[in-house]
This record gives C-alpha cells, sequence and structure tokens, in this order.
C-alpha cells in the first residue's frame, strides 16, 4: 500500500520574516497610537535618536522607506513638533533632522511598552538564543544589503 500522505515545505524563511515585520507593527501601531503616530513614524523617531541630526536620504534608508514617504512623514513630524529641520553647517543645501525635546519625552513614554512587546516577541527564547537570533538577522540583513 503507498503512503497518500503528502509531506508540506515549511513556509520559506522570507515569509515567516514578512508575517513577524507584520505583527510587530500591528502591535508598535497599537501602542504608539495614543500619541497620534504610527509605528513608521516611530520608527524614524528611533533612528533620530540613535543618529540625530540625519538627512532625509540617510533617515529613509535607516527607516526602511521611500524618499517620496520620509518627505511626507517628516512634514507630518514637523507639524506635531517632533522634529525640526536646520541647514547643514558643512553643505548650506542639505537640511538635517533633528529631534525635540517633545519628541524624546515620547520617545521615553513608549521606551517601556515597546521594550515589553520585544521581551513578549522573544519570551521563549533562552538568553542564548535571543542573542543568536539577533546576530542571525543581523548577518541576514548585511547579506541583502
Amino acid at each position: 500500500m503507498l503512503d497518500t500522505q503528502v509531506t508540506k515545505a515549511p513556509p520559506s524563511l522570507l515569509y515567516m520574516v514578512k508575517q513577524v515585520e507584520l505583527v510587530v507593527r500591528s502591535h508598535l501601531d497599537e501602542l504608539v497610537r495614543p500619541s497620534g503616530i504610527t509605528a513608521l513614524q516611530y520608527t524614524a523617531l528611533t533612528v533620530l535618536e540613535r543618529h540625530d541630526g540625519l538627512s532625509a536620504a540617510q533617515l529613509a534608508r535607516d527607516s526602511f522607506v521611500t524618499a517620496q514617504s520620509i518627505a511626507d512623514l517628516v512634514r507630518s513630524l514637523e507639524t506635531r513638533g517632533l522634529v525640526r529641520r536646520e541647514r547643514n553647517p558643512r553643505n548650506r543645501r542639505e537640511l538635517l533632522i533633528l529631534l525635540t525635546e517633545e519628541a524624546r519625552a515620547l520617545l521615553d513614554r513608549h521606551a517601556g511598552p515597546v521594550r515589553e512587546l520585544e521581551e513578549r516577541m522573544v519570551r521563549d527564547l533562552t538568553a542564548h538564543q535571543t542573542e543568536q537570533f539577533r546576530q542571525a538577522l543581523t548577518r541576514a540583513w548585511h547579506a541583502l544589503s
């Protein structure tokens, strides 16, 4: 008698990464919505928190959005008083995007809940597995960059 059971291949890693991205973004949107911002705006603010004074092009690359999207995003954040633009003293044609104190306060308010979300994501992993996961994601990103 032939075995008629078909073994299905596991989902691709690309599919699984996208699933994680979408669920993280959904939870992040939920967390930051009370502050009147989106997950994408929050991401841009955290990028500026690590590297304040970026050009729009640099911010777009580091925030994983297009140049057009970053222009709209920065305009919205500027209207909300969360970023300001200043001329680059080394290149007067370039504008640098900087966080305001209001943005820093917003990031501080969300630091705990965002950290809890990340901890929830890896709660079934050991500390060693979490570090391996971080390293694997970093290597995967470098391989495609």
